[in-house]
Protein backbone atom coordinates (compact mmCIF):
# COMPACT_ATOMS: atom_id res chain seq x y z
CA UNK A 1 0.00 0.00 0.00
CA UNK A 2 1.39 3.66 -1.03
CA UNK A 3 3.12 5.03 2.22
CA UNK A 4 1.82 8.32 1.02
CA UNK A 5 -0.32 11.45 1.81
CA UNK A 6 -2.18 13.05 -1.72
CA UNK A 7 -4.63 14.93 0.88
CA UNK A 8 -4.26 17.46 2.99
CA UNK A 9 -4.91 17.56 6.72
CA UNK A 10 -8.25 19.79 5.90
CA UNK A 11 -9.84 17.39 3.41
CA UNK A 12 -8.65 14.59 5.98
CA UNK A 13 -10.79 16.27 8.38
CA UNK A 14 -13.52 17.01 6.00
CA UNK A 15 -14.05 13.07 5.33
CA UNK A 16 -13.70 11.90 8.70
CA UNK A 17 -17.04 14.04 9.44
CA UNK A 18 -18.66 12.76 6.25
CA UNK A 19 -17.93 9.21 6.87
CA UNK A 20 -18.45 9.67 10.62
CA UNK A 21 -21.78 11.55 10.32
CA UNK A 22 -22.49 8.64 7.52
CA UNK A 23 -22.69 6.01 10.51
CA UNK A 24 -24.11 8.40 13.11
CA UNK A 25 -27.09 9.82 11.33
CA UNK A 26 -28.06 6.83 9.11
CA UNK A 27 -27.30 8.36 6.00
CA UNK A 28 -25.99 7.21 3.03
CA UNK A 29 -23.26 8.23 1.24
CA UNK A 30 -21.37 7.82 -2.44
CA UNK A 31 -17.52 6.88 -1.66
CA UNK A 32 -15.15 8.86 -0.67
CA UNK A 33 -12.91 8.34 -4.06
CA UNK A 34 -15.17 10.02 -5.76
CA UNK A 35 -14.64 13.15 -3.98
CA UNK A 36 -11.04 12.49 -4.19
CA UNK A 37 -9.71 10.28 -6.62
CA UNK A 38 -6.16 10.81 -6.28
CA UNK A 39 -6.44 9.59 -2.24
CA UNK A 40 -3.84 7.05 -1.34
CA UNK A 41 -4.24 4.37 0.90
CA UNK A 42 -2.32 5.82 3.62
CA UNK A 43 -5.23 8.83 3.19
CA UNK A 44 -7.83 6.49 3.92
CA UNK A 45 -6.34 4.88 6.67
CA UNK A 46 -5.87 8.67 8.56
CA UNK A 47 -9.61 9.34 7.95
CA UNK A 48 -10.50 6.17 9.45
CA UNK A 49 -7.88 6.75 12.15
CA UNK A 50 -9.29 10.41 12.66
CA UNK A 51 -12.28 9.13 13.55
CA UNK A 52 -11.43 7.07 16.09
CA UNK A 53 -9.62 9.76 17.52
CA UNK A 54 -12.62 11.68 17.64
CA UNK A 55 -14.62 8.95 19.33
CA UNK A 56 -12.20 8.40 21.98
CA UNK A 57 -12.28 12.57 22.48
CA UNK A 58 -15.51 12.17 22.66
CA UNK A 59 -15.34 9.56 26.03
CA UNK A 60 -15.91 6.22 23.84
CA UNK A 61 -13.43 3.60 24.33
CA UNK A 62 -11.83 1.18 21.70
CA UNK A 63 -12.55 -2.20 22.64
CA UNK A 64 -11.16 -4.27 19.84
CA UNK A 65 -10.15 -4.48 16.26
CA UNK A 66 -11.81 -6.43 13.10
CA UNK A 67 -9.98 -7.80 9.84
CA UNK A 68 -12.83 -7.76 6.78
CA UNK A 69 -12.66 -9.09 2.94
CA UNK A 70 -10.79 -11.68 4.37
CA UNK A 71 -11.95 -14.51 2.16
CA UNK A 72 -10.78 -14.50 -1.25
CA UNK A 73 -14.25 -14.83 -2.75
CA UNK A 74 -15.46 -11.58 -0.74
CA UNK A 75 -12.48 -9.91 -1.90
CA UNK A 76 -13.42 -10.91 -5.73
CA UNK A 77 -17.13 -10.24 -5.04
CA UNK A 78 -16.32 -6.72 -4.01
CA UNK A 79 -13.74 -6.60 -6.63
CA UNK A 80 -11.02 -5.72 -3.69
CA UNK A 81 -7.39 -7.13 -3.84
CA UNK A 82 -6.80 -7.49 -0.22
CA UNK A 83 -8.02 -7.32 3.15
CA UNK A 84 -9.01 -4.36 5.42
CA UNK A 85 -9.30 -3.07 9.27
CA UNK A 86 -11.07 -1.54 11.35
CA UNK A 87 -11.99 -0.58 15.07
CA UNK A 88 -14.63 -1.83 17.56
CA UNK A 89 -15.89 1.12 19.82
CA UNK A 90 -17.37 -0.04 23.06
CA UNK A 91 -21.19 1.05 21.47
CA UNK A 92 -21.12 -1.46 18.79
CA UNK A 93 -20.92 -4.16 21.38
CA UNK A 94 -24.61 -6.18 22.19
CA UNK A 95 -24.92 -9.13 24.58
CA UNK A 96 -24.92 -12.18 23.63
CA UNK A 97 -29.13 -13.08 23.19
CA UNK A 98 -29.66 -9.48 22.69
CA UNK A 99 -31.42 -6.63 20.43
CA UNK A 100 -29.60 -4.96 17.28
CA UNK A 101 -32.02 -1.61 16.74
CA UNK A 102 -32.48 -1.38 12.99
CA UNK A 103 -33.40 2.26 13.16
CA UNK A 104 -29.68 2.86 14.00
CA UNK A 105 -28.49 1.09 10.91
CA UNK A 106 -28.81 1.50 7.15
CA UNK A 107 -28.32 -2.27 5.32
CA UNK A 108 -27.25 -4.45 7.62
CA UNK A 109 -25.56 -8.13 7.20
CA UNK A 110 -24.26 -10.17 9.54
CA UNK A 111 -20.98 -12.69 9.16
CA UNK A 112 -20.16 -15.75 11.94
CA UNK A 113 -16.39 -15.50 12.78
CA UNK A 114 -14.04 -16.66 15.17
CA UNK A 115 -12.55 -13.64 17.74
CA UNK A 116 -8.33 -13.90 18.99
CA UNK A 117 -7.72 -12.68 22.57
CA UNK A 118 -4.24 -11.55 22.99
CA UNK A 119 -1.69 -12.35 25.85
CA UNK A 120 1.22 -10.63 24.48
CA UNK A 121 1.70 -7.24 22.26
CA UNK A 122 1.79 -8.20 18.20
CA UNK A 123 3.64 -5.42 16.06
CA UNK A 124 4.81 -5.93 12.53
CA UNK A 125 6.36 -6.11 10.24
CA UNK A 126 7.24 -9.28 10.20
CA UNK A 127 4.39 -11.10 12.39
CA UNK A 128 3.43 -15.01 11.14
CA UNK A 129 1.01 -17.23 12.08
CA UNK A 130 3.46 -19.10 15.04
CA UNK A 131 3.85 -14.97 16.32
CA UNK A 132 0.13 -14.88 16.79
CA UNK A 133 -0.51 -18.63 17.71
CA UNK A 134 2.20 -18.10 20.82
CA UNK A 135 0.27 -14.74 21.70
CA UNK A 136 -2.86 -16.06 21.82
CA UNK A 137 -5.13 -16.17 24.94
CA UNK A 138 -8.55 -17.89 23.70
CA UNK A 139 -10.65 -17.95 21.24
CA UNK A 140 -14.33 -17.25 21.27
CA UNK A 141 -17.21 -17.03 18.78
CA UNK A 142 -18.19 -13.82 17.44
CA UNK A 143 -21.14 -12.17 15.02
CA UNK A 144 -19.74 -9.33 13.22
CA UNK A 145 -22.82 -7.26 11.72
CA UNK A 146 -21.26 -4.98 8.88
CA UNK A 147 -22.94 -2.09 7.60
CA UNK A 148 -21.63 -0.27 4.95
CA UNK A 149 -22.54 3.48 4.76
CA UNK A 150 -22.41 3.68 1.06
CA UNK A 151 -24.88 3.29 -1.15
CA UNK A 152 -25.92 0.27 -2.36
CA UNK A 153 -22.88 -1.14 -0.45
CA UNK A 154 -20.93 -0.52 -3.29
CA UNK A 155 -17.41 0.73 -2.47
CA UNK A 156 -13.53 -0.09 -3.24
CA UNK A 157 -11.35 -0.70 -1.21
CA UNK A 158 -9.98 2.54 0.25
CA UNK A 159 -14.20 3.66 0.31
CA UNK A 160 -14.08 1.17 2.94
CA UNK A 161 -11.56 1.85 5.29
CA UNK A 162 -12.20 5.07 5.49
CA UNK A 163 -15.65 3.85 6.34
CA UNK A 164 -14.13 2.17 9.02
CA UNK A 165 -14.08 -1.31 7.34
CA UNK A 166 -18.46 -1.58 7.70
CA UNK A 167 -17.72 -1.78 11.19
CA UNK A 168 -21.05 -1.29 13.14
CA UNK A 169 -22.73 -4.17 15.75
CA UNK A 170 -20.52 -7.31 17.12
CA UNK A 171 -21.67 -9.85 19.64
CA UNK A 172 -19.71 -12.62 21.16
CA UNK A 173 -20.48 -15.06 23.62
CA UNK A 174 -20.84 -19.13 22.77
CA UNK A 175 -17.72 -20.69 24.81
CA UNK A 176 -14.10 -19.08 25.05
CA UNK A 177 -11.31 -22.39 24.33
CA UNK A 178 -7.96 -22.42 24.26
CA UNK A 179 -6.48 -22.88 20.26
CA UNK A 180 -4.87 -26.03 21.25
CA UNK A 181 -8.55 -27.70 22.23
CA UNK A 182 -9.58 -26.51 18.66
CA UNK A 183 -9.23 -27.38 14.97
CA UNK A 184 -9.62 -23.85 14.37
CA UNK A 185 -8.83 -24.20 10.73
CA UNK A 186 -11.63 -26.89 10.14
CA UNK A 187 -14.11 -25.38 12.89
CA UNK A 188 -17.63 -25.76 11.58
CA UNK A 189 -20.00 -23.02 11.53
CA UNK A 190 -23.68 -23.17 10.84
CA UNK A 191 -25.76 -19.96 10.56
CA UNK A 192 -29.74 -19.91 10.84
CA UNK A 193 -32.13 -17.14 10.13
CA UNK A 194 -35.94 -17.55 11.34
CA UNK A 195 -34.83 -21.24 12.11
CA UNK A 196 -33.28 -21.59 8.55
CA UNK A 197 -29.82 -22.78 7.40
CA UNK A 198 -28.55 -19.48 5.29
CA UNK A 199 -24.96 -20.28 5.30
CA UNK A 200 -22.34 -23.17 6.86
CA UNK A 201 -18.29 -22.25 6.31
CA UNK A 202 -15.12 -23.26 7.93
CA UNK A 203 -12.30 -21.58 9.89
CA UNK A 204 -9.84 -22.14 6.49
CA UNK A 205 -12.31 -19.70 4.78
CA UNK A 206 -10.27 -16.90 6.71
CA UNK A 207 -6.91 -16.43 4.79
CA UNK A 208 -6.58 -20.36 5.18
CA UNK A 209 -6.33 -20.02 9.16
CA UNK A 210 -7.67 -17.31 11.35
CA UNK A 211 -4.24 -16.41 12.71
CA UNK A 212 -3.06 -15.78 9.26
CA UNK A 213 -5.31 -12.60 9.52
CA UNK A 214 -4.15 -11.55 13.30
CA UNK A 215 -0.65 -11.40 11.77
CA UNK A 216 -2.19 -9.81 8.58
CA UNK A 217 -3.47 -6.84 10.94
CA UNK A 218 -0.14 -6.87 13.15
CA UNK A 219 1.66 -6.28 9.70
CA UNK A 220 -0.78 -3.34 8.75
CA UNK A 221 -1.12 -1.73 11.72
CA UNK A 222 2.81 -1.70 12.20
CA UNK A 223 3.28 -0.11 9.15
CA UNK A 224 1.89 2.91 11.19
CA UNK A 225 4.31 2.26 13.81
CA UNK A 226 1.21 1.00 15.65
CA UNK A 227 0.90 -2.53 17.73
CA UNK A 228 -1.48 -4.85 18.95
CA UNK A 229 -1.89 -4.50 22.56
CA UNK A 230 -2.23 -7.58 25.10
CA UNK A 231 -5.66 -8.65 25.82
CA UNK A 232 -6.55 -7.26 22.51
CA UNK A 233 -10.05 -8.58 21.30
CA UNK A 234 -9.73 -9.28 17.32
CA UNK A 235 -12.49 -10.35 14.63
CA UNK A 236 -10.43 -11.91 11.78
CA UNK A 237 -12.86 -11.58 9.39
CA UNK A 238 -15.84 -13.72 7.88
CA UNK A 239 -15.94 -17.70 8.08
CA UNK A 240 -19.99 -17.58 6.17
CA UNK A 241 -20.70 -15.27 3.06
CA UNK A 242 -22.05 -11.70 4.42
CA UNK A 243 -26.01 -12.39 5.08
CA UNK A 244 -28.82 -9.83 4.72
CA UNK A 245 -30.74 -9.16 7.47
CA UNK A 246 -34.34 -7.68 8.23
CA UNK A 247 -36.26 -6.42 10.87
CA UNK A 248 -37.64 -9.05 13.12
CA UNK A 249 -35.15 -11.84 12.25
CA UNK A 250 -34.10 -14.05 14.82
CA UNK A 251 -30.75 -15.08 14.05
CA UNK A 252 -28.47 -18.29 15.68
CA UNK A 253 -25.11 -19.09 14.67
CA UNK A 254 -23.60 -22.26 16.01
CA UNK A 255 -20.27 -22.78 16.12
CA UNK A 256 -18.85 -26.54 16.27
CA UNK A 257 -17.39 -27.16 20.06
CA UNK A 258 -17.96 -23.50 20.68
CA UNK A 259 -21.85 -22.66 21.56
CA UNK A 260 -23.65 -20.46 19.80
CA UNK A 261 -24.39 -16.95 19.76
CA UNK A 262 -28.20 -15.61 19.03
CA UNK A 263 -29.79 -12.10 18.51
CA UNK A 264 -32.93 -10.81 17.12
CA UNK A 265 -33.20 -7.24 14.92
CA UNK A 266 -35.95 -5.11 15.68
Amino acid sequence: MENTNKLTKAQIDELATYCEDAELKQQEIIKVTDKYPEMTYRDAFDVQWEVRRRKVARGHKIVGMKMGLTSWAKMAQMGVEQPCYGYLADYFSVPEGGEIKMDELIHPKIEAEIAFVTKAPLKGPGIHIGDVLRATDFIIPAVEVIDSRYKDFKFDLKSVIADNSSSSRFITGGRMARLEDVDVKNLGVVMEINGEIVATGAGAAVLGHPAASVAMLANMMGERGEEIPAGTFIMTGGITAAVTVNRGDSINIRYQDLGSITAKFV
